[in-house]
């Protein structure tokens, strides 16, 4: 393949992590969020400032991008999720305006500078090439889904199901609400700064910008337009949302119109999603399987 379709497809993974990070957020556990593009910058943040002033190599310095990622989804998440609703928008999407404001006005971070000099990673006494890279990625984001497989089969699972369908009924029945609300915050906000350190490696030169809340409204739309809710769906919004862009280089000044459009008529046509249960395509597979069965 060519250096341009490694890079785009490498682009495409990273957003398969984060859509898929958000979904087990807003999907799973029901819970709005208007800000994960700040988690995903906490990650890149923390890889590039561990990998070129602490000289951390990238295989200690992601891990530990997704750790403190997580500590800070902990930190904030227990307060933001005892509220609801348009409330918990609104603070989320008030975290993605503070954490951007602190990359930005801090000089520790860089400020409009950014951070530097942040190489992909090396193994076998030499820089991984980009395709190895994507590779490397693609089996990340192959263990993540196998993760939200057994997840989605075990008691973690159902109680997010019971939160995201009547958080009232799920606690009569018992459900601690709030820590599974929190263990998904935490889960999300981990894997969002583990797309953030193999960003800041990807990239090699990270700024403020690239997680400001234009990137919030990016990941969700994903989500969104995928099927929230869904194991695959993330994974085909991000793929379409990820190659819109380069298709629609001939008329960029128009692309914020275009997304426009299109999430309108996802909203208005299929609200569930590319491949949620009462989108067309779900609809005429299983009618299509149920022909087959027939003639069979």
């Amino acid at each position: 393949m060519s250096g341009y379709v490694v890079t785009i497809l490498i682009t495409i993974a990273i957003y398969a992590i984060l859509a898929h990070s958000l979904n087990i957020i807003t999907g799973h556990a029901g819970q709005i969020s208007l800000g994960h593009a700040a988690f995903f910058g906490i990650g890149a943040y923390t890889a590039g400032i561990l990998y070129t002033k602490a000289g951390l190599p990238f295989w200690i310095d992601v891990p530990l991008a997704a750790l403190v990622a997580g500590a800070v989804g902990a930190l904030l998440g227990i307060p933001c999720l005892r509220v609801r609703d348009d409330f918990l928008a609104i603070t989320t999407m008030g975290i993605n305006f503070v954490i951007e404001a602190v990359f930005l006005y801090i000089p520790f971070f860089g400020g409009a500078m950014g951070i530097g000099g942040i190489n992909l990673p090396g193994w076998f006494n030499r820089e991984m090439t980009r395709a190895e890279y994507l590779l490397l990625i693609v089996a990340v984001l192959a263990l993540l889904y196998l993760l939200d497989y057994k997840l989605g089969r075990s008691w973690v699972g159902l109680a997010w199901a019971s939160v995201r369908e009547d958080e009232q009924a799920a606690s009569a029945m018992g459900v601690d609400v709030v820590r599974f609300k929190v263990m998904a915050f935490i889960l999300g906000s981990a894997l969002a700064g583990l797309a953030g350190g193999f960003y800041a490696h990807f990239l090699t030169f990270i700024m403020p910008q690239n997680f400001g809340f234009g990137q919030s409204i990016l990941i969700l739309c994903m989500v969104v337009f995928g099927g929230i809710g869904t194991r695959w769906g993330p994974l085909i919004g991000a793929a379409v949302l990820g190659i819109l862009p380069e298709i629609s280089r001939p008329i960029m000044e128009y692309r914020t119109l275009l997304y426009g459009l299109l999430l309108v008529a996802i909203m208005r046509f299929q609200p569930s999603g590319l491949l949620g249960s009462e989108s067309i395509l779900v609809r005429s597979f299983a009618k299509g399987l149920t022909r087959l069965r027939k003639g069979s």
